[in-house]
């Protein structure tokens, strides 16, 4: 990037499901244990949505505590972007579903997707950043939703035990305080990787049919050990490009908030920058791993507990299906 990009979070929200799947309830019926997932991904407990509950539930919840916190109203947004891979409809996008339902329709603000996986908040944050910058926009409400349990296999040992539902919000707005600001960010993806997690059916390339459902291939797939280690390597990339592109000192970082993918891969990163526990941001283990939604939970927690306030520096790293990859260094 050429300048900082001055924007500023104004308010943040997160909403997640009441219904708990601890590990005990994929040992009770599949070969598995809390001894055998624990020490392998970090996750004791995950999330999952009731029959009633949707991407968009999830996302008007997030948004709605957002925007409460901030003190600002929906009439006041002026463009919506909604990160997620597990949209409310094939068409539309679910940013338009979220508009409906937040009672701005009438007022025309731009509403659209971004499919980046578990990059997605990150990729949406650059890119609210740069519609503010270009002085046309004041605020946008970015968010990221996940019904990713919708997807998953729950016979697939590999893969059930990982994922959870979620979405989590940010109010991002213009900065007056020239401190306030995007430091660094640099986007990515390998495309030759996608299908290191993918679900094969239900697209443009296999049309949902009798067979698609029969062979399950509506649900998500993934190479679990070719993703641990590409996610690595590139986790430690992005640490050391924001860090040396800016000249930061990893002790004047006040929080690290990764994608929440497996605590394996974060405490790597944390490692990387010698940094205490504390200022890594970790939440896996009771949330599991919910893709875009992920860091905009963390993010939320650390916002409304006081961890994180105005003028900390805090660094967001982002790895996913794609495969994508992201890194945000940020002025609040």
């Amino acid at each position: 990037m050429s300048h900082p990009l001055r924007v500023k979070i104004r308010g943040t929200g997160a909403s997640v499901p009441d219904e708990v799947l601890d590990n005990d309830y994929f040992a009770a019926y599949l070969d598995t244990s809390e001894e055998w997932i624990l020490p392998r991904t970090g996750i004791r407990e995950r999330r999952r949505l009731a029959k009633d509950e949707s991407t968009v539930t999830m996302a008007l919840q997030a948004s709605q505590r957002a925007l409460e916190n901030a003190g600002i109203s929906a009439e006041e947004i002026d463009a919506l972007l909604v990160c997620t891979a597990t949209p409310e409809t094939p068409l539309p996008a679910t940013a338009c579903w979220l508009q409906a339902e937040l009672g701005i329709s009438g007022q025309g603000t731009p509403a659209m997707d971004i499919a980046a996986a578990c990059s997605g908040f990150v990729y949406g944050l650059v890119l609210a950043a740069m519609m503010i910058e270009n002085g046309a926009y004041e605020n946008v409400l970015l968010v990221g939703a996940e019904s990713l349990t919708r997807i998953t296999n729950y016979q697939d040992r590999a893969t059930c035990i990982l994922f959870g539902d979620a979405a989590g919000a940010a109010i991002v707005s213009r900065a007056q305080d020239p401190q306030q600001a995007i430091l660094y960010h640099e986007l990515g993806a390998d495309g030759s990787k996608a299908r290191a997690v993918w679900v094969p059916a239900g697209g443009a390339r296999e049309p949902a049919s009798q067979r698609t459902v029969n062979e399950q291939l509506h649900y998500m797939r993934m190479n679990g050990r070719e993703l641990f280690k590409s996610a690595v390597l590139k986790m430690e990339e992005l640490v050391d490009r924001a860090l040396e592109k800016t000249g930061t000192e990893p002790k004047e970082v006040k929080l690290v908030i990764p994608h929440q993918s497996n605590l394996r891969i974060i405490e790597s990163a944390r490692r990387r920058l010698g940094l205490p526990p504390e200022k890594m941001a970790v939440n896996i283990d009771r949330y599991g791993n919910t893709s875009a939604a992920s860091i905009a939970l963390a993010f939320d927690e650390a916002w409304r507990d006081g961890t994180l306030g105005p003028g900390d520096l805090v660094l967001f790293l982002a790895f996913g299906a794609g495969v994508t990859w992201g890194s945000v260094l940020m002025r609040l």
